[in-house]
């Protein structure tokens, strides 16, 4: 490997992430208990998360905004008012919660900084997370910030013509084999796969992946043995 620059997603690979929704979602659940079994609310809250990314994109307001959806379609527009300002008042939490760093992080910064440029490059909205970089306090580490619309070809394309580099200068590191992993593969970078016990649906893939500049490893300071 010839790498030059070493990219990190920030969500459940730099800090704690998606159990901050699945613990919002369950005190959804348990407001829209009366119209429909749990099963149910799961089902159409995914479903509407997924027709609004067009809309919406990813983050903490999206979904905000796909709760009161599911809330006002399980009701029949019923839904009492007391109930919407319950569901904004969880998402007004999800927004405030503290940076949770993951074990590692930081000592995997610090060392590989002395012989990379390390970029993060993430999805979601823009203002949330400048806000949670912000609040890490590992913004010091990073070359350049990154932040997506969309994880695709295109987008991380974009990425490597800005940090004037080669594909196959740069390698991905994150937990989301759909957003992290297979798009930098398909552009000839390199890409470190770090599971997080807790992943989005949306971000499962079922396919395993056959590529030599694939990599996977139990944890992030895995990568400190091969770099």
């Amino acid at each position: 490997m010839n790498l030059k620059v070493i990219a990190f997603d920030a969500d459940d690979t730099l800090w704690v992430n998606e159990p901050y929704f699945r613990q919002t979602e369950e005190q959804f659940y348990s407001l829209l208990g009366g119209f429909s079994s749990q099963h149910g609310l799961e089902r159409e809250l995914l479903k509407i998360e997924i027709d609004n990314l067009p809309l919406y994109g990813y983050g903490i307001k999206g979904f905000i905004l796909s709760m009161i959806e599911t809330a006002l379609k399980l009701t029949n527009n019923t839904i009492n008012a007391t109930v919407i300002g319950q569901v904004i008042e969880l998402g007004r939490q999800m927004l405030n919660q503290p940076i949770e760093l993951l074990d590692g992080v930081e000592e995997v910064l610090q060392t590989l900084k002395e012989k990379y440029r390390l970029v993060v490059a993430t999805k979601g909205d823009l203002l949330d997370q400048e806000r949670k970089l912000k609040k890490s306090g590992l913004s010091h580490y990073f070359h350049h910030i990154e932040i997506m619309s969309e994880k695709d070809d295109a987008n991380y394309l974009k990425l490597i013509k800005h940090l004037d580099i080669k594909p196959g200068e740069l390698m991905m590191v994150g937990n989301s084999l759909k957003s992290d992993i297979l798009p930098v593969l398909n552009i000839g970078g390199y890409a470190v796969h770090v599971p997080y016990h807790i992943t989005w649906a949306h971000e499962h893939i079922e396919d395993a992946i056959d590529n030599a500049n694939f990599k996977s490893v139990e944890g992030i300071k895995d990568i400190l043995e091969f770099l």
